[in-house]
C-alpha cells in the first residue's frame, strides 16, 4: 500500500472538486466516459456518484482524464 500523499497537486484539485461538488467527466482505459461528481478519493479509486445516483468505482490506474464539465 502506498502512501496517500495529500500535497500533491492532482490530490489537491481533485479534493477541490470534491468540495465544491463539481460535475466531472471521466475517461478510463477502455475508452468509457463516466459523468457525475466525486463523493471521495482514497490512493487507490475514486469514487463517482454518477448523475442516476448509482456509485462507481474507478482505480486511477484506469483514468485517462477527469474534466469539470461545463
Amino acid at each position: 500500500m502506498t502512501n496517500f500523499n495529500v500535497g500533491l497537486p492532482s490530490i489537491r484539485q481533485i479534493q477541490t472538486f470534491i468540495k465544491e461538488k463539481k460535475e466531472l467527466e471521466i475517461k478510463v482505459m477502455t475508452g468509457d466516459i463516466f459523468t457525475g461528481k466525486i463523493l471521495w478519493q482514497d490512493e487507490n479509486c475514486i469514487c463517482l456518484m454518477e448523475n442516476n445516483n448509482q456509485k462507481i468505482l474507478l482505480w486511477y490506474q484506469a483514468v485517462i482524464y477527469l474534466k469539470p464539465k461545463g
